[in-house]
């Protein structure tokens, strides 16, 4: 059987993945961790967390907070920023077999621009995920996500910035993700991962105070997978390039369904911090489905319920 998909079929280079199993930024560190547990190369990509151009100490404890079906997290893009990623980080990935996408996040156009340069020409990076899910900063506090000429702009700024293939990961806080979508499409980007976390908070009875200490968090988990599958059978009518499928999957099945509705490839989140191994699962219940379904080739089943 062939699980391979490809992520950047318009791009050069390419970012060709021996299975759609991705992992999710910031659910899985830098991906030298977890290898310590299982392995990591019979994944189809890594994506290491949120990075920066400085080091960022995140924000204010408590950060997590389990819901039904679900978790509230408000880390706020800790990360030992880009010179620290390159220095100690990168090196290690350029022994491994399974491709690297460095996310990364900024407070306008240049930075992320800046982020792309210092990225390029680094051995053990495949590809780029752009997270446009952050507060812009220079448009008062609005997620450049949630503007179709901000969010295409930073396409346009880091791809005019990098050779390497470059995903843009779209937030589910808009009025129509489609559209969004297309606006990135067309400023470049070779493929979109959706969704990032929708917004949510808890309340604390006894002290009568919200328990983040953010106030607000991303709520990420099987609670949004319906809305996460949605907004991917949407986007893959609404654009050409690949489509990315997040939010929810913890098994096989949910990953099927993410390919059923347009998704090229899936990436694990939530559920590696209940099972780091959630991943690889996923990856062999794929393979167990395709071989008592007598699929052959998994880009039959991209899209397969749209038809």
């Amino acid at each position: 059987m062939d699980l391979g998909v490809e992520l950047a079929p318009r791009h050069g280079r390419g970012l060709r993945l021996r299975n759609p199993v991705m992992t999710a930024a910031g659910t899985f560190g830098y991906g030298t961790e977890p290898a310590e547990l299982l392995d990591i190369q019979r994944l189809g990509a890594i994506v290491c967390k949120g990075t920066t151009i400085e080091p960022r100490d995140g924000n204010p404890q408590p950060r997590l907070v389990e819901t039904a079906a679900g978790l509230l997290n408000s880390v706020g893009l800790q990360n030992i920023g880009i010179r620290a990623l390159i220095e100690e980080k990168a090196p290690v990935w350029a022994k491994w077999q399974v491709p690297v996408v460095v996310n990364i996040a900024g407070d306008n156009a240049h930075q992320y621009a800046e982020l792309a340069s210092m990225l390029e020409g680094v051995a053990g990076v495949s590809a780029i995920e752009v997270n446009i899910s952050c507060p812009n900063v220079e448009r008062g506090g609005m997620e450049f996500g949630a503007d179709p000429q901000a969010a295409a702009q930073i396409t346009a700024a880091v791809k005019a910035a990098s050779s390497l293939p470059v995903l843009v990961k779209l937030s589910p806080n808009v009025s129509d993700i489609a559209h969004i979508a297309r606006a990135v499409a067309q400023a470049g980007a070779d493929a979109v991962s959706l969704i990032n976390t929708l917004r949510g908070m808890a309340i604390d009875k006894e002290r009568r105070r919200p328990i983040l200490g953010n106030i607000a968090g991303g709520l990420s988990g099987p609670a949004i997978k319906p809305v996460a599958l949605y907004a991917v059978y949407r986007v893959a009518q609404a654009v050409s390039i690949p489509v990315i499928g997040c939010g929810g999957i913890v098994s096989a099945s949910d990953a099927l369904e993410f390919i059923m509705a347009g998704a090229s490839a899936v990436q694990v989140g939530t559920a590696s911090f209940t099972d780091p191994h959630a991943p690889l699962e996923v990856v062999e219940g794929i393979e167990r489905f395709m071989e008592r379904e007598g699929v052959e080739r998994l880009t039959d089943l991209i899209g397969i319920a749209q038809r």
